[in-house]
């Protein structure tokens, strides 16, 4: 009986870089071979990372997936705290280029099988002589693990110019490390049946090379301009919204302020009506995934704060006042025709009892000049204040996905493998052995 895997083989070696990530958190990222550029949508999630690239000998194929790599609604309405930039870039992992050195981390799965061995000794000059990554991840097929496959007669994949043992891929990533001053650990995914593992170790190979040195001997290289080369084309550039941008910092601001004035309007009309408001406001989006459970416990959180907050002291904290009829703001020197009821929501209180609206704008001096003349928000005339509706709740963007975003959604979890490209120096699709696995 063949062995089988769970999860499947692909989503394991993805899943061995996901979590090398959350380890290490790199800040600059490049998958070489990215192919339909997979790991690359999963990688996207990952908070800490600000340069993510992709590349592959296969452009055709990259431009056929590269778009699902764009920002989602989600992304604009919850936006990172640092900047992203993503970069798909057209070339071959034999031949330099200057964009690509000094990186985090490389990866390389299942890449090097499908070059020829001169090629492999190029490769191993341009990502380790030359790029110069501060780590490498390597997986490549264990060929001592074929034997488990009965279906399998050669390689895995016609493509495939070599297949090593444990022993040849061990001796082969030594050299790299003498070479070019790094060192590396040996593991791998897949594991065999019980009783077997010893014997023929993991179907994919593993080698996590770190370089040795760390920022000194990058530092050192990269003193010498003379040998900049430009070889890759570049097919696709996409900068994040993030709150590095001033008018995205704004935004995002104004949501929050509003958003929990509303909060602070409710509960205030409850307790001097005696009448509880169960209609939920609509909460600005948090994102996906871990970084969705999070921000959505904080905010379960700050809702109890909120309420513990706004009971009867609440009368103290927040006032209703008449002003002009049709207008939440103070106009100077015109008589009022028609009266109509606000709540009066200081800005003091907004900025010392929610900590992302004191972390967005720094100050209360800030946070009254943001909110300023920004046409969602009516403050009081001396500034002081958020005025709202007595009865009217606030409107809010809501978190509007499209059906191909909810598709994109999924990456953050799954970590399919992508078939590869028919090319040499990209990742190729495995034999059906692999995709039943």
């Amino acid at each position: 009986m063949e062995p089988t895997f769970s999860p499947p083989l692909h989503r394991q070696r993805h899943q061995f870089v996901i979590d090398f990530v959350k380890r290490n958190k790199p800040k600059k990222v490049v998958d070489l071979g990215c192919s339909e550029c997979s790991l690359l949508k999963q990688l996207k999630f990952h908070r800490e990372i600000e340069l993510l690239v992709g590349v592959d000998i296969d452009g055709a194929k990259v431009k056929k997936k590269m778009h699902g790599l764009a920002p989602m609604s989600t992304d604009y309405l919850q936006p990172r705290d640092d900047q992203l930039l993503i970069e798909m870039y057209q070339g071959s992992v034999t031949q330099r280029d200057a964009r690509l050195r000094g990186f985090d981390l490389a990866t390389s799965i299942e890449l090097i099988e499908h070059l020829t061995l001169a090629d492999v000794e190029r490769f191993s000059e341009v990502v380790f002589g030359y790029m110069t990554p501060a780590a490498v991840i390597v997986s490549t097929p264990n060929s001592e693990f074929n034997p488990l496959f009965p279906r399998l007669a050669g390689f895995r994949h016609s493509d495939h110019k070599f297949e090593w043992t444990r022993a040849e891929f061990k001796s082969w990533a030594l050299k790299v490390c003498e070479d070019h001053g790094y060192e590396v650990e040996f593991t791998g995914v897949g594991r065999a049946p019980p009783g077997q593992q010893e014997r023929v170790g993991f179907c994919s190979q593993i080698g996590v090379f770190h370089r040795l040195g760390g920022g000194e001997v990058c530092n050192l290289l990269f003193c010498d301009d003379a040998d900049d080369v430009f070889s890759y084309t570049l097919l696709y550039s996409k900068n994040y919204p993030s709150l590095h941008d001033n008018n995205v910092l704004r935004r995002v601001l104004v949501m929050e302020v509003l958003y929990w004035a509303e909060q602070l309007r409710r509960r205030w009309v409850e307790e001097e009506t005696g009448q509880r408001d169960d209609a939920d406001t609509p909460r600005p989006a948090e994102g996906d995934g871990e970084e969705y459970h999070r921000a959505s416990e904080q905010h379960l959180e700050m809702e109890e704060q909120t309420a513990a907050a706004c009971g009867a002291a609440m009368k103290n904290l927040v006032e209703h006042q008449d002003v002009e009829a049709g207008e939440l703001f103070w106009t100077d020197g015109q008589e009022q025709q028609e009266s109509r009821r606000c709540v009066s929501v200081p800005l003091s209180v907004l900025w010392s009892r929610f900590p992302k609206v004191a972390a967005l704008s720094g100050s209360l001096s800030n946070l009254r000049r943001l909110l300023m003349d920004h046409p969602d928000v009516k403050l009081s005339q001396d500034g002081s204040a958020v005025l709202l509706n007595y009865q009217e709740q606030a409107s809010y963007s809501m978190n509007l996905i499209t059906e191909e975003e909810e598709e994109d959604r999924g990456d953050l979890e799954d970590s399919g493998y992508a078939e590869a490209s028919q090319c040499s120096h990209s990742v190729e699709p495995e034999e059906d052995w692999d995709a039943d696995v």
